[in-house]
């Protein structure tokens, strides 16, 4: 089967629409939900360093993507760090303990989305000094929970975020808790009502709020992808996911 890839004029459209389309979710947001800017993540797995230049040269700045190996060869390619010098890197994939000494190695990271076990981030939080610019700077994270509790999806249970943020925020120094992420399950109908996936990641933020004595405005929620993230938006989503919309169809994973 034959996969359909956007070109330079088609990306720059693509985003323009994708960004009017998040302003418009944003004005029906609940007011407790209007203090910020939901940000985009350009999902670009799979897809060419030229596409990335091409977004980033429209004005994109967050890229996510999910293979360690290759977020390494496009984040050290001399076409991104001579083209993209403020990308702001998104690690939105599995991460196993034995990759995270290469995946903080790249230049650009902003922000581990993946965290789902203490163990991971007592890795990331021990691993973390030997890579950073400065002596004072964390390391973002957000713990990603299995919301939709299916078996092939990572994440934490919802049983486990508020301990597994207490971990972070304790004992973890070198991590800056950013927010909650989840996938989600595929497919889901929105005629049907919102999606029980991001009412559950809301509802684990208000548990970690009341828990943790944390600020509601200090965590983010990571949710919503190309098929769904008007309405992650409107729910209270500061950070979604989009990568078809913008690029085309994903090549085959070799």
């Amino acid at each position: 089967m034959a996969t359909f890839k956007f070109g330079m004029a088609e990306i720059a459209a693509n985003l323009k629409s994708i960004c009017d389309k998040i302003s418009y979710a944003a004005t029906k947001r609940a007011p407790e939900y209007r203090y910020y800017e939901p940000r985009l993540v350009a999902v670009s797995k799979l897809q060419s360093t030229g596409s990335i230049v091409t977004a980033y040269e429209a004005g994109q700045r967050h890229f996510g993507e999910n293979y360690v190996n290759e977020l390494v060869e496009k984040a050290c390619s001399p076409l991104i760090l001579e083209k993209c010098k403020e990308i702001q890197w998104h690690f939105i994939g599995n991460l196993q303990r034995n990759k995270v000494n290469k995946v903080l190695s790249i230049p650009n990271l902003y922000v581990i989305e993946t965290v789902c076990s203490d163990k991971l981030a007592n890795a990331l939080n021990n691993s973390w000094p030997k890579f950073r610019k400065s002596d004072d700077s964390k390391l973002n994270v957000m713990v990603q929970v299995n919301t939709s509790q299916e078996k092939e999806k990572n994440g934490c249970d919802v049983a486990q975020v508020s301990s597994i943020v207490k971990y972070v925020v304790q004992n973890c120094p070198n991590l800056n808790f950013m927010g909650l992420m989840t996938i989600g399950m595929f497919g889901y109908d929105i005629t049907n009502g919102p999606n029980p996936d991001f009412i559950c990641l809301i509802k684990c933020r208000e548990k970690v709020c009341d828990e943790l004595g944390i600020n509601i405005k200090d965590i983010e929620l990571s949710m919503g992808m190309s098929n769904d993230y008007e309405q992650a938006i409107e729910l209270g989503s500061t950070n979604v996911r989009v990568g078809t919309v913008i690029f085309g169809e994903r090549p085959q994973k070799n």
